[in-house]
């Protein structure tokens, strides 16, 4: 059956009197539906499971956003899953338009689409200073996002499983919308709007959003327009965006390692892709990474990049087929290492992967003595000394190419902040001092420091 990979999500709440043939019309094209009852007081929930949808009740009503959530983990349940759409229980829209959505969102470089109320379809004639708050919301939604949609309010959104599956809502009643509407900018996913037909009700059908509703979405779209919620992703996030912003910093690194680096690269760890663009240009770049937010963000980076690919990989795994016919040259691990559960396993994968003669490329944090709060609030394992590292590169058959310290003017500031102050991130203010006497240390330090809080080294897979 078509759509067989596509999951409906209902948020239901006394909608006893549309719910049946609303569920019945929608099923003929959507087979799998997930009705969330949120406490509802009438029949709902009955009328919904006798015209087949699946339905789970939330034992008191806690909201549009909440049951929505509750949907989709419902649906996440599904392994066949491949898309999800929400969708209301009143009667308001079209099914058809769904499968516009759907159509839209199947093609590969779609991963979110809206559903637009104002652009192209017939509609009854909304209440005048409701289409001005819907207007007054998503002009002010796009000015935290800078996307360009025409409704942000729209109760129909469609996503790919991955997106929704990595992104957790905090907004319990009608804030989802704007607080989705943040983090998949923030992620800079693809979205896509559709129109779509509207035929809007009056409180006494059964209308529920109120003007309380509208200072709470204002206050959402502050909230996550804004600001970032760490919640939604991987903890060395904060971190990983600083130190994208260090230009001065993350050149030294570049430059320290480019004499190693080939033409066909496997970049583990690329987070945020800082690493990759000094790299571009190349013949093959694998950008990849083991977390979704990253992976997401990478792809919508490079997408049209010619010769680079992305990739989800954990280089404590096993490598995925289309990883071994890339014939790389060059593993590249920077900042990596210290996360991994067990590095010498890590660097066996770095070496199968690797051709007769390619290198492996080590950017560690140094100093065992040195590791504190900052090096557990950025999920550090490790620090290294040189030996302990060599030894392990040996051990997973590697010959020793090149190795040497760098930075070893920060280790002061680093041991007063992690072992003195007891913090957990570097201060934003110091991150940009630092990046600021860079070409200083540079010159300071010269090529070939006797200690650092950095450590390089690099591996070279026999011939």
């Amino acid at each position: 059956m078509q759509n067989e990979d596509v999951w409906l999500v209902v948020p239901l709440y006394d909608e006893a009197a549309v719910i049946a043939d609303v569920v019945r019309e929608a099923r003929a094209v959507f087979p799998n539906i997930v009705c969330v009852d949120d406490g509802s007081h009438d029949a709902s929930a009955a009328r919904a499971e006798q015209a087949g949808a699946a339905v789970v009740r939330h034992p008191v009503n806690l909201g549009q956003g909440a049951a929505l959530q509750t949907g989709f983990d419902y649906a996440l349940g599904d392994p066949g899953m491949r898309y999800v759409v929400t969708y209301d229980a009143d009667g308001q829209h079209q099914i058809d338009d769904v499968e516009v959505m759907v159509e839209r969102i199947r093609r590969d470089d779609v991963r979110v689409v809206f559903g637009s109320r104002f652009e192209g379809h017939p509609r009854r004639v909304m209440l005048f200073w409701h289409r001005m708050g819907n207007t007054f919301l998503t002009f002010l939604s796009n000015m935290t996002t800078n996307l360009d949609l025409t409704d942000m309010e729209t109760c129909y959104k469609a996503f790919r499983r991955d997106v929704i599956q990595s992104i957790r809502i905090n907004s319990n009643r009608f804030g989802f919308e704007p607080e989705i509407t943040a983090k998949v900018a923030k992620r800079g996913y693809r979205i896509f709007e559709v129109p779509i037909s509207y035929y809007g009700r009056d409180y006494w059908e059964g209308k529920k959003i109120n003007w309380k509703d509208g200072f709470s979405a204002l206050w959402t779209i502050l909230r996550y327009g804004l600001f970032t919620d760490r919640a939604s992703e991987p903890r060395t996030y904060t971190q990983l965006r600083r130190r994208a912003r260090l230009r001065n910093y993350n050149r030294w690194v570049w430059e320290r390692v480019r004499p190693f680096v080939g033409q066909r690269v496997l970049e583990v760890g690329a987070g945020s892709g800082t690493m990759t663009r000094f790299m571009y240009g190349r013949e093959l770049i694998v950008a990849s990474d083991k977390e979704t937010p990253y992976v997401d963000r990478l792809r919508n980076a490079f997408r049209r990049r010619p010769g680079i690919l992305v990739e989800r990989f954990d280089l404590e795994s096993d490598p995925p087929q289309n990883m071994t016919g890339h014939r790389f040259d060059t593993v590249t691990a920077i900042n990596v290492l210290e996360h991994t559960t067990d590095d010498v396993r890590a660097l066996r994968t770095a070496h199968a992967l690797l051709v007769p003669g390619g290198r492996v490329v080590i950017f560690v944090p140094a100093g065992k003595a040195l590791f504190g709060s900052m090096d557990r609030g950025i999920g550090h394992e490790r620090r290294y000394e040189m030996d302990e590292l060599l030894g392990k590169l040996k051990e997973s058959g590697f010959e020793i190419e090149y190795a040497g310290f760098q930075n070893r003017a920060a280790k002061l500031a680093w041991w007063l902040n992690a072992k003195v102050f007891g913090r957990r991130a570097l201060p934003s203010a110091q991150s940009r001092i630092f990046d600021s006497l860079v070409p200083l240390f540079r010159a300071l330090e010269g090529d070939n420091p006797s200690s650092g809080l950095s450590l390089i080294a690099v591996g070279r897979k026999a011939a």
